[in-house]
């Protein structure tokens, strides 16, 4: 398969790509500083320089056309105020929904955020963070020439990974190493039955291949 991650530089986004081309599949990542190239090489990627908070949604289709599936793993990041949530945690994955639609490539990965929600009140700058991965969730349900699946991870960390996750609708508030998250969704990109799914992870007891196979009922 032909994979494109939209923020290909992505601490999840670097792990995946690894994963992947481990695999043996054709991975593209998509960046916006040149400098980081040569990290996406080192992990097995393809750099794709292309700012996704000015591009046009036919200079993204162009970059997605001939792909089997998309991930959208970017963001605006910590230290952000909330003029680019709305810009790339709303914003660019509204653009890139859009452009996989119109280049015809029906599988698309979303790395949510637990508590993403386009109605939460409050004033924080981790509200409106929250408030942009929601909208930006709630327009990708709403695209039928795609086959999504939203992952929700908990808290993010550094630890190794365990390759033992609970993955579900609604598994609660919890830790998950961006290792498993990584893991789960190299699962997901070859799992197509997941389609329609929006899934929370945290660390559990289950091993990736079988949590993923459970989702999607196999």
């Amino acid at each position: 398969m032909r994979i494109v991650i939209a923020g290909g530089h992505g601490q999840i986004a670097l792990r995946l790509e690894r994963l992947l081309s481990a695999g043996g599949h054709e991975v593209a990542g998509i960046i916006r500083d040149p400098e980081q190239a040569d990290a996406l090489r080192e992990a097995g990627a393809e750099p794709v320089v292309l700012d996704l908070e000015s591009a046009t949604v036919e200079a993204v289709a162009e970059t997605l056309t001939g792909a089997d599936a998309v991930v959208f793993a970017a963001g605006a990041g910590p230290g952000s105020g909330v003029e680019r949530k709305a810009s790339v945690d709303r914003g660019a994955a509204v653009l890139c929904a859009d452009a996989a639609e119109r280049a015809g490539v029906r599988r698309y990965l979303v790395v949510s955020s637990m508590g993403a929600d386009a109605d939460r009140a409050g004033d924080e700058v981790f509200d409106a963070y929250l408030r942009a991965k929601g909208a930006a969730d709630d327009h990708v349900r709403a695209k039928r020439g795609l086959d999504w699946t939203i992952l929700k991870p908990g808290m993010l960390t550094n630890d190794a990974g365990t390759g033992l996750v609970r993955l579900e609708a609604s598994t609660g508030r919890g830790p998950v190493p961006r290792d498993d998250v990584a893991a789960v969704l190299a699962e997901l990109v070859e799992t197509p039955a997941t389609s329609g799914l929006t899934l929370e992870l945290v660390s559990g007891s289950v091993p990736v291949t079988v949590a993923v196979k459970a989702v999607a009922g196999e």
